[in-house]
């Protein structure tokens, strides 16, 4: 009778555990269609700025005297630091999404070290913080609540420190690393080469572009577009990040409901098994005692 109570009461347990996962499903669709839309319009305009900012540092590459005014565009043979900029969630639950971003972070590094390259990281998100300082690995620094919530004013104070660092020469190079929106059921890991910005890798085909490039002493328009590409490619990588995440947390939950509806399953086969067999042993007793007093 003790295992029927024990079976019963792992029977109440996975069914309220296969309601909290429906109900965070649900959340998470809801969530799923407002990141999406704000996922897929900024990519747009992401795209179109990085375009842009391509083909100016093509035109730039042709007019090589340029280069010593616009450091942003000057590529560098030996680079000795790298900051790297990565965004996880600052929650959990929502499948492989963290750790791919995570892995593809330990490799860069290994990678760099392997070239005596010197790493800076810079950590957005919760999950990605507490996985570094459990590891020991120090982070120069750290965000939270903002990939949860992105707005373009907490990408701006993100990227600032990042660019002016490159700027002043403390750093060679920034790549941005972040899981991004593929579509409802799978995300792919991607990194962006923030700064210096480089040129298309093909130039033999000729573009249709009408703009014309004059190298001027007056770089204000040019200075003004490069502080929007990367304060938008970092306002980007939020947005995109955080319909990643509501999508693998969905498809998560998704999982976990099914896996759920599986072992009630059987833990009521169990059950009507053990009952089944208890029946069976009190019949048995029954029919003994009975004969045992003829």
């Amino acid at each position: 009778m003790s295992n029927l109570k024990d079976i019963k009461r792992k029977i109440k347990s996975v069914q309220n555990t296969q309601k909290t996962t429906r109900a965070m499903k649900l959340v998470s669709t809801a969530k799923l269609r407002k990141a999406e839309e704000a996922a897929r319009q900024s990519r747009v305009y992401a795209l179109k700025i990085n375009e842009v900012l391509s083909e100016i540092a093509y035109k730039i590459n042709q007019y090589r005297s340029v280069n010593a005014e616009s450091k942003f565009f000057d590529v560098k043979e030996n680079i000795n630091k790298v900051d790297i900029i990565f965004v996880t969630a600052d929650k959990g639950l929502c499948g492989g999404f963290n750790i791919q971003t995570i892995k593809t972070v330990r490799k860069m590094i290994n990678e760099f070290k392997a070239k005596k390259i010197k790493i800076r990281l810079r950590a957005v998100g919760k999950k990605g913080i507490e996985f570094f300082n459990f590891q020991g690995i120090d982070l120069l620094q750290t965000y939270v609540g903002f990939s949860s919530s992105p707005t373009y004013e907490k990408a701006q104070s993100v990227i600032k420190d990042a660019v002016n660092d490159f700027i002043n020469g403390v750093t060679d190079k920034v790549i941005l690393v972040h899981n991004g929106y593929k579509n409802m059921i799978s995300q792919e890991i991607r990194i962006n080469d923030i700064v210096p910005v480089e040129p298309p890798a093909m130039v033999e085909v000729e573009t249709n572009s009408l703009m014309e490039f004059e190298p001027e002493n007056d770089n204000k328009i040019l200075d003004e577009l490069l502080e929007k590409y990367f304060e938008y490619s970092m306002y980007y990588a939020l947005v995109d990040s955080l319909a990643a995440e509501h999508s693998a947390r969905m498809q998560a939950m998704d999982n976990a409901t099914n896996n759920a509806k599986e072992r009630v399953r059987q833990l009521n086969l169990a059950y009507n098994k053990a009952r089944q067999e208890s029946i069976t042993t009190e019949l048995i007793e029954i029919i003994s005692g009975v004969e045992s007093m003829k």
